[in-house]
């Protein structure tokens, strides 16, 4: 697992899960990455290979980002809805 800021008391608001090698897994880093230093959000990335469980449940949807441990999308990011998730809370 990377972190990439430091997880405040309550941890990551935002979760990637994704792999090594999967270009949407890295155009979605990018977005994820860009919101979340815009907004001061914290958030992690976890590949589904270091998880059986992970693996098994995402596998085909992979990347998959959860805002507050909720899935929000998976294969495209889409900016601006994940920027209106993270400021509607």
């Amino acid at each position: 697992m990377r972190l990439w800021r430091r997880a405040g008391a309550d941890g990551p608001r935002v979760t990637l899960y994704g792999k090594p090698g999967c270009h949407l897994c890295d155009d979605a880093r990018t977005v994820v990455e860009r919101v979340c230093a815009d907004l001061g959000v914290d958030w992690v990335e976890q590949s589904i290979l270091d998880d059986p469980a992970l693996r098994e449940r995402y596998a085909e949807e992979i990347p998959v980002v959860l805002v507050d441990g909720r899935q929000h999308t998976f294969w495209r990011v889409d900016e601006a809805r994940l920027r209106a998730a993270l400021g509607a809370s």
